[in-house]
């Protein structure tokens, strides 16, 4: 019997010559990473740690510190780097999402395995890589052993066909399962077939970072040229693939046509079953509108933004609220001119971190208020209030109803 993506990576790095669905297994991590919040909350520096090039730093949920608290965990974070050789060091003003700079250099490569304390670490999955979010303890215990065990849940194999029609984005394409298959706790999600060519790398990421919402345990693309040419641009080579066998076992396979798709909003509570096309929503007003997170601040991202705001204004009434992945996409969005068209249209877009996604700084939500999101949950509480609502689309759907004052298909704004 054949095995699917994860199983062999596991198989893989565990030393052994297969690994099914019901296995446990010991395996060597290829890549931790430590971010502030550990070093600000419940950090004790090791004696020794097991390979500092296999270990990265991302100070990146609360920067720069918005408390004192905050703060004090930075000087942790740089002297732990500084005694043990730490180079991958994304200090305040290298830093931003981990997810996103994990991507930006390269530390989550095809058939290996990484480990970090943040859930959203699936996000990595997008670069047929072995990527989970586990316990703060567990995390420390990898960068002390560089070992860890997983027990290898059964598959869910969704098998994309068609090419994803303009204004449908890999947000919609999440949405869109999530509403139709539910939660997928226990289980790894694996994306490929011929569809996955007409999906870029971004989207990709977005689906990936949102395998969290519905509980998956990994959440894997397969690997093709556009992998090839990202690692090819970025210099890295010498990884080693993980390809899914033909008779290999899955729980399902969900075949997903692509080109059938339109833009999906999740409303306020949960993305499982709660979900419908943008056009079918009720035209709720909105407060708040947010653009960033790990799954969805990329430069595409704000590109896309940009253009749908350009020549537009913000609502009155309404806050937009951007706010880059990392200060790498900052950069890059400001030399582009994205940044410009945005404030230009009367949206703040404020340092890269990940901020008004987790409801700590930089746009928390007041009680009564609605807020359109693009970024990774909805449930009651995430952003601010819990007596806010929270409703989640994509980027296109955020900037446009951020003009419209209340919920639109992007489609409609730009055909004006």
């Amino acid at each position: 019997m054949g095995m699917t993506m994860i199983e062999r990576i596991l198989a893989r790095k565990a030393g052994r010559s297969d690994v099914y669905a019901g296995d446990t297994v010991t395996v060597e991590v290829d890549m931790t990473v430590l971010i502030d919040l550990q070093f600000a909350t419940m950090w004790m520096q090791p004696l020794r740690i097991n390979d500092a090039a296999k270990v990265a730093i991302v100070m990146d949920h609360a920067v720069p510190a918005p408390t004192i608290k905050d703060a004090a965990g930075g000087p942790k974070a740089r002297r732990f780097a500084s005694e043990f050789g730490i180079e991958r060091f994304y200090d305040v003003g290298r830093h931003g999402i981990c997810h996103q700079v994990i991507a930006e250099n390269g530390l989550a490569r095809p058939g290996e395995i990484l480990a970090c304390t943040d859930s959203h670490t699936c996000a990595g999955g997008a670069y047929n890589t072995a990527a989970r979010g586990l316990g703060p303890a567990e995390v420390y215990s990898i960068l002390c052993t560089g070992v860890t065990w997983f027990h290898a849940a059964p598959t869910i194999r969704y098998e994309l066909t068609g090419a994803l029609p303009a204004g449908v984005s890999g947000k919609d394409v999440f949405l869109y399962i999530a509403n139709e298959y539910g939660d997928a706790a226990n289980t790894n999600l694996e994306y490929g077939g011929p569809g996955l060519a007409s999906v870029p790398l971004s989207d990709r990421r977005t689906i990936a970072t949102q395998g969290a919402e519905v509980s998956a345990d990994f959440s894997t693309f397969a690997f093709d040229d556009v992998l090839a040419e990202h690692f090819e641009t970025l210099g890295i080579s010498g990884y080693e693939p993980s390809y899914a066998d033909p008779d290999a076992a899955y729980l399902a396979v969900r075949p997903v046509d692509l080109s059938v798709l339109v833009p999906y909003v999740a409303r306020p509570g949960t993305v499982s079953r709660n979900g419908l096309p943008v056009s079918q929503v009720e035209p709720r007003k909105i407060d708040q509108a947010f653009i960033g997170s790990c799954a969805n601040g990329q430069l595409d991202d704000l590109r896309i933004a940009a253009e749908i705001l350009r020549g537009r204004q913000v609502a009155p009434g309404v806050r937009l609220i951007i706010t880059p992945a990392s200060q790498q996409v900052y950069r890059d969005a400001l030399r582009l001119g994205y940044l410009q068209d945005l404030a230009d249209a009367g949206a703040v877009v404020t340092n890269s971190t990940c901020g008004a996604c987790f409801g700590y700084h930089m746009g928390v939500v007041g009680p009564g208020e609605v807020c359109l999101t693009s970024s990774t949950r909805n449930f009651t509480g995430r952003m601010g209030s819990t007596e806010a609502e929270i409703f989640m689309a994509s980027p296109a759907t955020v900037a446009a109803s951020a003009v419209a004052g209340h919920i639109i298909d992007a489609r409609e704004v730009v055909a004006r």
